[in-house]
């Protein structure tokens, strides 16, 4: 699987995830614990940049869901 392919996936669960919780980017931005944009998740949720681990561990968190959640890239190959 290529990385584009990876990181779009896990993008995708991150806004699967975010929607299924009723929040918008700005409401997610809200509830992450340190300093990080609204363009960034933007970027994250269309595949578009490679988000650090610590970064996607603060997103799951504020999420609330585990990190293998956002993580997986098995189950969602659309």
């Amino acid at each position: 699987m290529k990385k584009s392919e990876i990181l779009k996936i896990i993008g995708q669960n991150v806004k699967r995830i975010r929607l299924e919780k009723g929040l918008t980017q700005v409401d997610l931005v809200g509830k992450i614990e340190s300093r990080i944009d609204t363009t960034n998740i933007s970027r994250i949720e269309k595949g578009r940049t490679n988000a650090t681990i610590h970064t996607l561990f603060r997103i799951s968190q504020a999420l609330d869901v585990p990190l293998s959640e956002i993580c997986n890239v098995q189950e969602n190959k659309s």
